[in-house]
């Protein structure tokens, strides 16, 4: 089980705390794979861009009009955290659902 996002990210603590065999990749650090955040997009769409981050909001207009995963490639902070891999299945975010869904799958 991968959990992509920022180790100084509080939903990424919470969620590898709540999942201690999990194992953090810090995106800023190591990346998304090109096949996960594909996988991810198709899934999520939209959501998977995080527009309320700090990050987003310094990108000016025309940046922001790049396709997703280019600005996510580029600016790997501006991905919706946490994504977590748990075989093939993804899952976006942390709350209580998605905890219990990630728990389901183990």
């Amino acid at each position: 089980m991968l959990i992509y996002g920022l180790k100084n990210c509080d939903s990424c603590r919470k969620a590898k705390k709540a999942l201690p065999e999990a194992q953090l990749v810090d995106v800023r650090e190591a990346g998304v794979p090109r096949a996960v955040l594909t996988q991810a997009h198709e899934q999520f769409g939209a959501a998977l861009l995080n527009t309320r981050s700090t990050t987003w909001r310094g990108l000016d207009e025309e940046t922001r009009k790049q396709a997703p995963l280019a600005l996510i490639e580029a600016h790997p902070a501006l991905m919706k955290r946490p994504l977590i891999a748990v075989g093939d299945k993804l899952f976006l975010g942390w709350n209580k659902e998605i905890e219990a869904d990630v728990h389901a799958m183990l």
